[in-house]
């Protein structure tokens, strides 16, 4: 018997299992088909997946699709992660050798891995042998010296083996990293809050451990380099980054490339301006130094990594499109929905916060055409909160309605690549939690991966049009995206079509499928919050079901 998906360890709970293939030509994808949001925050009964009293199923909703033609083509590595330099700060880097870390990561590739973050322009390369002798950190003595001789014996007997580097790492080894993580990330906390900022050190023996995690992962690296360091005329000091480089040569590491990190806030971080007419002469600069290194004189470069679309960052932008537009291989900049110290659990419930990202993207959109038509655009480091996120809320099934949002609404106005910051590190906005243990917003990650291919297609909808009051702003409750089936998943024929729908109704809608769609044979994968938490659950349980 064949399994429509298979999932790595540590599934989901579940009340059925997939059936035998049975060919079929569409699938359905539902982020809980109905819920009800009559609950307030903070309350933490389970929110009922039945349907809640007094209210009724309302208008039949016909639902078809266009297939002769698809109305965009992303990126094959469209959902992609991101690692934050900060890994290097709480020491979460020396474990990506994890074996099951890596299985996770597995489960998500073909996709870009994006090293960057706050601190990139902060990080500095030192082609140093042995980090446990240069490597500081809070701790007593005997956690510094007993967990870090123990690491470097670890490396030792890595570079033994042949192909991927995996490890088993002891439990007791994995306790004292939690624990330092946790005193490192108030640390980390207390730097963003004052915006002074420490420097990174990174080894050659890290960067070692950080190619080997996205080589044995089946993720292509992408390295963001240190921008922030400048001489006296304000232009860029690339006497780091070319040492980087030459290492990475020297390894023959496959790596591509960017420079900085929102760079409309280095006048806040450093007190040092950079405009976009000089950002673009520095990714000049970047290209040229490139250019004679044999293994990367054909590596992508990406940019300027600009933070949220204001009026001082599409200035920035604009300045950097004139100079270097043709420079870079993806235009990229970042968002962030929520302020993560105020958030509330039903703030991942609001339409006009779902529909913030759609005015961005025009935004983008029309700078870059104007200098560049067609050139393809990344959302980069995409977060649903800021400040390290909110336990219990961004690290739960709640989040989850941003994140598919965000998928399907990306891809249907043609970005190209996005990039989830982040995959795992210490905090709450992450795929993956500090028990190496996956969250909701992993598995919604890989049913995406597994079943929705890079065309994007058409949805017609019927009977869902109201009468719009004055004054009033009609936002649509009820999501529903369209694409073409991955052709690499073999349990399902060429020609099959995923639909995955989000409702945010507080009522259920029954769907039929028309035109195109009638009469074929469906399967569908409900999704829905696990446990006494509700929307709060760290997990959630799918079911899975046929309909003819």
């Amino acid at each position: 018997m064949r399994v429509l998906c298979a999932f790595p360890e540590a599934m989901p709970s579940s009340n059925s299992r997939p059936p035998a293939c049975l060919a079929p030509v569409a699938l359905f994808l539902a982020l809980l088909l109905h819920l009800s949001l009559s609950s307030q925050a903070g309350d933490r009964r389970p929110l009922p997946v039945d349907r809640a009293p007094g209210l009724k199923e309302k208008t039949l909703i016909l639902l078809d699709v266009s297939t002769k033609n698809p109305v965009r083509t992303v990126n094959e590595n469209f959902l992609s992660l991101q690692l934050d330099p900060s890994i290097i700060h709480d020491g979460w880097l020396d474990f990506l050798s994890s074996k099951r870390l890596v299985t996770l990561a597995r489960g998500l590739s073909p996709a870009f891995l994006r090293f960057g973050g706050k601190r990139t322009d902060f990080l500095q390369f030192q082609n140093l042998r042995n980090p446990a002798k240069s490597r500081g950190g809070p701790g007593p003595d005997y956690y510094l010296k007993n967990y870090e001789d123990d690491i470097v014996r670890s490396d030792v007997a890595l570079d033994k083996q042949k192909g991927c580097k995996i490890a088993q790492h002891p439990d007791v080894m994995l306790e004292l990293q939690r624990e330092k993580a946790a005193q490192m990330h108030l640390v980390l906390l207390k730097e963003q809050f004052s915006n002074t900022y420490s420097n990174l050190i990174l080894t050659a023996r890290s960067l070692d451990k950080l190619y080997n995690f996205a080589d044995c992962s089946g993720l292509h690296l992408i390295f963001a380099l240190n921008a922030l360091r400048r001489n006296p005329n304000n232009s860029w000091n690339s006497s780091s980054a070319l040492s980087l480089l030459k290492y990475s040569a020297s390894k023959k590491y496959n790596i591509s490339w960017e420079l900085g990190n929102e760079p409309n806030n280095y006048r806040t971080m450093h007190g040092r301006a950079v405009n976009g007419s000089q950002l673009g002469k520095d990714y000049i600069q970047l290209k040229s130094l490139l250019q004679p290194i044999r293994i990367y004189s054909r590596a992508s470069l990406y940019g300027p990594n600009i933070g949220r679309p204001r009026k001082n960052v599409i200035a920035l932008l604009d300045g950097f499109m004139k100079v270097a537009g043709s420079t870079v291989d993806a235009v990229t900049w970042q968002h962030c929905y929520i302020d993560g110290r105020v958030v509330k659990v039903m703030d991942f419930l609001k339409t006009r916060l779902l529909d913030t990202l759609s005015d961005q993207i025009r935004k983008i959109q029309k700078v870059v055409n104007t200098y560049t038509p067609g050139k393809k655009i990344w959302l980069e480091g995409v977060v649903t909160t800021s400040a390290g996120g909110t336990n219990n809320l961004s690290d739960s099934y709640a989040a989850g309605f941003l994140w598919l949002n965000t998928l399907g609404m990306l891809a249907n106005q043609g970005i190209d690549v996005v990039i989830r910051h982040s995959f795992f590190d210490h905090g709450y906005n992450h795929l993956v939690d500090q028990n190496f243990n996956p969250l909701p917003d992993y598995w919604l990650s890989l049913l995406y991966k597994r079943l929705i291919g890079p065309k994007v297609l058409a949805v017609h909808v019927a009977g869902l049009q109201r009468k719009p009051r004055p004054g009033r702003v009609i936002r649509d409750k009820l999501r529903i995206y369209a694409h073409c089936t991955n052709h690499h998943n073999h349990n399902y024929v060429r020609g099959s079509i995923t639909l995955f729908i989000i409702n945010l109704h507080r009522s259920r809608k029954k769907i039929k499928l028309a035109g195109t769609l009638r009469d074929k044979l469906v399967h569908q994968y409900l999704l829905q919050p696990y446990g006494q938490e509700g929307l709060k659950s760290k997990t959630q349980r799918w079911q899975y079901s046929e309909i003819l």
